[in-house]
């Protein structure tokens, strides 16, 4: 399904370098299958050409009628100057994947009045290993040959979820925030390792490893998460007093006020966003 298709990224930001770092790792899409375009700046496509072997064209080099999927990876603000560059050369059968935060599907489609098949589209920086958690919205006019596109495609960076567009918010603060949750958990297992005597080295790899062994056992076992630490906390054992030092601190709490806050944050960015950008449809 994707060995013949051409894929277009109009943007050459972190996020999408990390979704072509991911696909390219997958070595499921060549290199030479994958176009990345931006307004301005040759220096950046000249980078993401040497380190990946994609191709870096302006936009004035296109030819965008061989585009198999268009994925808009731009910085929100942009998209609008984007979409009227390129809006009368789209074709309905052509695949869009927004990756733009707080943009709704329904502007691509209002904007390009074609029954444009749309898919939003929500990975993680974890895309850059091929281990994001994805979430995916199709359009009103997506069909189910596009979705599975889509998920093909995007089964190259890790773990696709369907949700409805309504609760993309939610997906941000548990999955697009949450590396950085865990980067922070981490941060202070590190330091206290180092206090008691571990080489950094050994104390990232080790701490790294029991994050990753302790969610592979959620991924693969039937039992809840609540059930899997009650499993492995003794009376009266380490585990016991460590959760009890999370207990005392508010540990659970913080963590529920993570994800609350970011996203109330992703809710508060999307309203300014429409206000700002989905003007430009009326």
């Amino acid at each position: 399904m994707l060995a013949d298709k051409k894929i277009l990224f109009i943007g050459a930001g972190s996020m999408a370098e990390a979704m072509i770092s991911g696909f390219v790792q997958s070595e499921k899409i060549s290199p030479k299958q994958i176009i990345v375009t931006n307004r301005t700046n040759e220096k950046r496509l000249s980078e993401l050409e040497s380190k990946y072997g994609v191709i870096g064209l302006t936009q004035n080099q296109l030819s965008l009628t061989e585009i198999d999927i268009f994925i808009f990876a731009m910085k929100p603000k942009d998209v609008a100057k984007a979409i009227e560059t390129i809006k009368h050369h789209i074709q309905a059968n052509q695949l869009i994947l927004s990756v733009l935060a707080g943009i709704p599907t329904s502007y691509f489609e209002q904007i390009l009045q074609n029954d444009q098949q749309v898919v939003r589209v929500m990975p993680n920086t974890s895309s850059m290993i091929g281990e994001s958690a994805t979430a995916i919205s199709p359009g009103l006019h997506t069909t189910d040959e596009k979705i599975q596109l889509a998920k093909s495609l995007l089964e190259c960076i890790g773990r696709i979820f369907i949700i409805d567009e309504q609760k993309m918010d939610v997906f941000t603060g548990i999955a697009g925030s949450g590396p950085a949750y865990f980067y922070y958990f981490m941060e202070y297992m590190e330091k206290e390792a180092l206090k008691a005597g571990l080489e950094v080295e050994n104390a990232r790899q080790i701490i790294a490893q029991t994050i990753v062994g302790a969610a592979k056992m959620v991924q693969e076992q039937e039992e809840s998460p609540t059930l899997l630490r009650e499993n492995v906390t003794s009376p009266n054992g380490t585990t016991a007093a460590g959760i009890s030092a999370l207990e005392v601190y508010q540990g659970g709490l913080a963590i529920s006020k993570a994800v609350e806050y970011a996203t109330k944050r992703s809710k508060e960015i999307s309203v300014q966003i429409k206000d700002s950008i989905l003007v430009s449809i009326d």
